[in-house]
């Protein structure tokens, strides 16, 4: 590292340990998915790993997930379970598992991950560091191997904000093998008095009471700093979000593993496997009615969204 920027005004990610989730190319290292038997050697790596390549970023290794990103626990792996990084009789969270008990425990500073579902949002979570989701085609999905690829998503994980904006910025943007660049003047931080959007009680029906009382006691503290808060019915976004899994849109998953799953590999898990299944069944025509459903649900969270700087979740 020191020779390739010797004399050089050192890079953005300059010496910065980085960890990649094993669904992500990574040149010199293979690309399992959690699955020995569907396992390559990449002839080079993803376009968002050689960006942070470039930026001086070094690459230290792969990291475990739920098998070909589909799941949302961190247990559905035959190299084993991805515990919790504070309480080991806890679930991690997935599919990106590895890469956010990687980072939460200080092995590295940034791991990538993927998030199609929540696979990047929901270990963060769970185990209480960053991630960023960029926006849908920003970061380049080049070298990933595809979960449903109209909805794929390279999603960086950090201790802080600072760091996983970084990553973003170097890995987003046109060319190299894709990627759209950042609009003209999108805002990159909220308002000094932003108004947050917040999810009204009926539109969470699976909370429990504890976690319904921590829900508003958040909001509460939000409130308190003197930001502005507006309660809207998400029940439409959570709707959406069933799609992935529930509706015909899973059958994007079936093109990229199907044919592997059909040889019935003794590595392929149970349930990914039913889930691999159940996505060639779904007929052309209940794809198009789900697409023309997202479409729906694309409004009504621009609608929503109206007004507001972020959206406030559990």
């Amino acid at each position: 590292l020191e020779s390739r920027f010797s004399g050089a005004e050192k890079p953005a990610l300059y010496g910065v340990l980085v960890a990649v989730k094993d669904n992500i190319d990574a040149a010199g290292m293979p690309t399992t998915a959690a699955c020995p038997g569907f396992a390559y050697e990449p002839a080079a790596g993803a376009a968002a790993v050689e960006r942070l390549r470039g930026a001086g970023a070094i690459i230290v290794g792969k990291t475990n997930l739920d098998q070909f990103a589909t799941g949302l626990v961190g247990t559905r792996s035959p190299y084993g379970a991805v515990r919790s990084a504070h309480d080991p009789e806890k679930v991690s969270g997935g599919s990106s598992s590895g890469s956010a008990v990687a980072v939460a425990l200080g092995f590295v500073g940034a791991a990538l991950g993927t998030d199609t579902a929540g696979s990047g949002r929901i270990p963060a979570a769970f185990n209480r560091i960053v991630s960023i989701k960029p926006t849908l085609g920003y970061i380049p999905v080049a070298g990933v191997v595809p979960a449903c690829p109209s909805y794929d998503c390279i999603n960086v994980f950090a201790q802080d904000l600072g760091l996983a904006g970084t990553a973003v910025a170097v890995m987003g943007g046109a060319g190299h093998r894709s990627g759209r660049p950042l609009p003209a003047g999108y805002p990159l931080a909220a308002k000094a008095v932003p108004v947050i959007a917040v999810a009204s009680p009926g539109s969470l029906p699976h909370l429990s009471d504890a976690w319904r009382e921590a829900y508003r006691s958040t909001v509460a503290g939000i409130e308190a700093l003197g930001w502005r808060t507006r309660t809207d019915d998400v029940s439409g976004l959570l709707d959406a979000g069933e799609l992935l899994y529930s509706g015909a849109l899973v059958a994007e998953r079936h093109p990229s593993v199907g044919a592997f799953g059909a040889r019935g590999s003794a590595d392929l898990g149970p349930t990914v496997a039913g889930i691999i299944d159940r996505a060639g069944r779904p007929s052309a025509s209940e794809l198009a009615r789900d697409q023309q459903k997202v479409t729906g649900y694309r409004r009504l969270a621009e609608q929503l969204l109206e007004g507001t700087d972020a959206l406030l979740l559990p």
